[in-house]
């Protein structure tokens, strides 16, 4: 199961750079490696192997969401008058070891419209920068019920 994720994970790397020389293969079998093997040790047993499905449930997830975020920036940045009313939020947190904030934090800023700020100290609330916070409680929802619920699944 590492083998195919490292595999994976060059792929991903390789579409992302856009570049498919031998160098840039072998930088992300190499990024790929270290990624897993740093995984790995934080998450102590390989939770991914039990739950490859609720992975993918996120993934997928991720995918659409940074899609439908990503037109939702580009409608507003187009708009003659942009109404935009960006805004900082405070969101408490259901996932509790540092793993699961840091992947909720980083699919967070990954998004765009959205960028985490901070964790406070407890560990208890994500503090979050929104490009258009007219709806703060919309916001916290989408979070619980999306990106948060998906990683308690597959990592929980």
């Amino acid at each position: 199961m590492p083998v195919l994720l490292a595999c994976l994970f060059t792929l991903i790397w390789l579409g992302i750079t856009g570049s498919w020389t031998l160098p840039n293969l072998l930088l992300g079998l190499l990024l790929s490696a270290v990624a897993l093997t740093l995984v790995r040790f934080q998450l102590g047993t390989p939770q991914s192997v039990r739950r490859p499905g609720k992975i993918v449930a996120l993934l997928v997830l991720f995918i659409v969401e940074l899609i439908k975020s990503a037109w939702r920036v580009l409608v507003l940045v187009l708009q003659p008058r942009m109404q935009v009313k960006p805004g900082i939020i405070v969101y408490p947190l259901r996932v509790q070891s540092d793993f699961q904030i840091a992947l909720l934090a980083n699919l967070i800023t990954l998004t765009p419209g959205t960028l985490t700020v901070d964790v406070t100290a407890d560990r208890s609330h994500l503090i979050i920068h929104a490009l258009d916070a007219a709806d703060p409680e919309g916001i916290r929802a989408d979070i619980e019920s999306g990106f948060e619920r998906r990683i308690l699944e597959a990592f929980g």
